[in-house]
């Protein structure tokens, strides 16, 4: 729950609209693997920078965009050893591993709000609320960094 970067933007602003340049920052950054992202973010530009940048992009399907996508022939007859009760499970696992990975970021933002003054911005101006914003993903920063790690001593 180390944040790596942070952009505040107006209320009407949808956060898919931001997720390319934050990609392509980060990634000048930061090496990593994958691109974790909700069912939001389901686009396909937003799949091509992904794998453009070398990165996996693992997002959930929007349902909205139409029916989920059968297997390819191939991938059935891979899958066809399988019975349906063992597919769904295998599928369940794959997406409840996802999921705990998601919800570690989602715990990153609920503590943003809710304990280091998020929950309620009580100031105007860009310039105002990203100072708010900013120390509030600081005081998360070094929270993070003073929590003792499982086998470190305690002080």
């Amino acid at each position: 729950m180390i944040p790596l970067l942070c952009v505040t933007t107006s209320a009407s602003v949808h956060d898919s609209q931001t997720a390319i340049p934050m990609m392509k920052r980060l990634s000048a950054v930061v090496t990593s693997l994958y691109d974790l992202m909700d069912s939001a973010y389901d686009a396909p530009a937003i799949k091509a920078v992904s794998v453009s940048l070398g990165h996996v992009p693992i997002i959930d399907q929007n349902r909205r965009r139409g029916p989920k996508l059968k297997l390819a022939p191939c991938e059935a007859v891979r899958y066809g050893e399988r019975s349906n009760a063992q597919q769904r499970a295998a599928t369940r696992s794959n997406a409840e591993q996802r999921a705990a990975t998601r919800s570690n970021a989602e715990r990153g933002n609920r503590r943003l709000k809710d304990s280091f003054g998020l929950r309620f911005v009580r100031v105007r101006g860009h310039a105002k609320v990203h100072l708010h914003t900013m120390l509030g993903v600081l005081a998360l920063f070094a929270d993070q960094l003073l929590k003792p790690h499982p086998g470190e001593p305690h002080f």
